[in-house]
């Protein structure tokens, strides 16, 4: 099929507003009931709508995610709202200074990168709160819609649209995803309706149902816990690879750098460290297993109640800081979060290995036990109309640490705002921003704040 040609118009039918709906019963063969003089509604006199040769009409297809309320995933309290409204520009070059096309390249090419500079790059539209067009470019030539965003952090030599992208990529199983790769749903019928495509950011739990996903959607560039595959039409989101994907280190944020001498012990081959997308809160892969295996063969087995396994835990940062603290660090190079040094001392069998527990004093009295986070419930427990224990024990934490001053009564066990707002509160303090203090609870806030 060809590329789709976008165009817009102002057609006062096409809004779902109650008024207008209303009008629309009451004198339908009237052209002027969507106007100002019945009151229309003034979103309906911008509408992006697309033509393709195949299609005449409008209204075919399937509803936009965000208008589609009944298509949405049957999910007891997910806000209607978290899914986006994405229509997408076509096939484009980059553009450059003044939106000038820049030259289009000859052939396909999938210029090589990593996992790392995938997610880096997706993070940057984030923090840049770049805004949601599909006529617009922003300064790095990438048009800023859906596909744009895509385009942008696999670095393409062009701008792609969803009925090209996974041309670029190999198609994966659910069990193989990975940050860096995509979930793709391309609607060749009519490409406005459905189709959009998100970055996979790692899972969010072991039970991989939520994902962190890095998209462009109204009104700016987001990352966000999304449900698999995603919120509507989640049968069709096909997970895809980027062909050019290669090995290599990603940037060190700890800036670690060695304080001792190495070790005397045999040395290895260092094994490619992987980038630091794949350690840290939310991350579920095989290289968090193989982090573990490493570090309890060092010494680290005490952090360890079960395990090690490919979720990330307190468990696997305790340790990786006792072994960066073996080495002379301190401060933020002992962070407990691996970087390409720490990845080579382990992989390598160089370093000192972890210190043993220093012996309990003793005091004859024998104290009571640590006490241990509960288990996280679910995220679908702590939404606009749940109403259950959880939500009370939750409030009752909040208020115990210092966040209750939202609560005009209770915590009780309905979820509000109040709650919304407490969680957000305790988010922001761990010094979290943006969509990772959105004040719903996931695993590492209930486990920070039960702690």
């Amino acid at each position: 099929m060809k590329t789709p040609v976008f165009e817009e118009f102002d057609p006062a039918s096409d809004c779902d507003c109650p008024g207008c709906a209303h009008w629309r019963r009451v004198n339908p063969y009237s052209p002027a009931w969507g106007s100002s003089r019945f009151g229309g509604h003034p979103a309906a006199r911008r509408t992006l709508v697309v033509a393709t040769a195949a299609a005449a009409t409008l209204g075919a297809g399937h509803a936009v995610p965000a208008l589609a309320a009944p298509q949405a995933p049957a999910r007891p309290g997910i806000p209607a709202g978290d899914e986006p409204d994405t229509p997408q520009g076509g096939k484009a070059p980059l553009h450059g200074p003044g939106g000038r096309p820049a030259q289009p390249a000859a052939t396909v090419a999938t210029p090589a990168t990593t996992r790392a500079e995938i997610i880096r790059r997706a993070r940057e539209w984030v923090a840049a709160q770049v805004p949601y067009s599909m006529s617009a470019y922003w300064s790095d030539g990438y048009r800023q819609d859906c596909s744009g965003f895509v385009s942008m952090a696999w670095q393409l030599p062009g701008n792609e649209w969803t009925g090209t992208l996974a041309q670029y990529g190999t198609r994966i199983s659910k069990e193989e995803l990975q940050p860096g790769d995509i979930l793709l749903f391309h609607n060749p019928a009519d490409p406005r309706k459905g189709s959009h495509v998100v970055i996979f950011g790692g899972w969010t739990d072991y039970t991989h149902t939520y994902y962190l996903a890095y998209e462009q959607t109204r009104p700016t560039a987001r990352r966000q816990a999304t449900p698999y595959a995603y919120w509507s039409h989640t049968d069709r989101y096909v997970p895809y690879r980027y062909k050019g994907l290669v090995a290599g280190s990603g940037t060190e944020t700890s800036g670690q750098q060695p304080a001792v001498a190495e070790g005397a012990g045999a040395v290895g081959s260092a094994a490619a460290y992987p980038g630091p997308s794949f350690f840290g809160p939310g991350a579920d892969n095989p290289y968090v297993t193989q982090l573990g295996r490493l570090l309890v063969a060092r010494g680290g087995a005490r952090f360890y109640v079960s395990g090690p396994g490919p979720r990330w835990s307190e468990a696997d940062r305790r340790a990786t800081q006792a072994f960066q603290q073996a080495q002379g660090w301190s401060g933020a190079r002992a962070d407990g979060l691996p970087g390409p040094q720490t990845w080579r001392l382990l992989t390598t069998g160089q370093g000192r290995d972890i210190a043993p527990a220093a012996p309990p004093r003793a005091t004859g009295v024998a104290g009571p036990p640590s006490p241990r986070a509960p288990a996280f419930p679910g995220r679908g427990l702590f939404r606009p109309g749940a109403q259950n224990t959880y939500v009370t024990q939750l409030g009752r934490q909040l208020v115990k640490k210092g966040f209750g001053r939202y609560y005009t009564q209770g915590p009780g066990p309905r979820w509000g705002e109040a709650d919304r707002r407490a969680v957000e509160a305790f988010q922001r303090a761990q010094g979290w921003r943006g969509g990772a203090a959105d004040g719903y609870p996931g695993p590492e806030t209930w486990r920070r704040l039960f702690a």
